[in-house]
């Protein structure tokens, strides 16, 4: 029995921690230069998946196509953005995003469709 419970505390913090990084906090890495210099090639990143009000300016993970993507929210629902000397209106609820390297980012201005669902949003950065 005593080996027992001296197996419960151990087992229940990593039963928490799992828990926690899987439904509450994302880490993961940025496999590319598109947000330099901000976040390097090959830095750790840490979020928070239960974010209240994304705006202007936060890094977000998110997927597309397949692949999460670590990008900055350049405009959000109801913002106007000239893509190819167009002007087009954020939907509600999506942002339109930019890699910092914007030399060196495949982001929304290359996209067949620009815009990225609340939805699809995994995590804001802390950064």
């Amino acid at each position: 029995m005593k080996y027992a419970a001296r197996l419960l505390v151990p087992l229940l913090t990593l039963a928490i921690c799992v828990t926690a990084f899987k439904y509450v906090f994302f880490w993961g890495y940025v496999p590319s230069s598109s947000m330099e210099p901000t976040l390097k090639r090959g830095s750790i990143i840490f979020g928070y998946c239960h974010f209240n009000k994304l705006k202007t300016g936060d890094i977000i993970v998110f997927e597309h196509d397949g692949k999460l993507l670590v990008k900055r929210i350049a405009a959000c629902g109801g913002d106007t953005v000239i893509i190819n000397e167009k002007s087009c209106t954020v939907p509600e609820d999506s942002f339109f995003v930019l890699g910092d390297n914007v030399d060196n980012s495949l982001d929304s201005r290359y996209w067949s469709d620009p815009f990225v669902p609340l939805k699809d949003v995994v995590a804001r950065v802390f950064a």
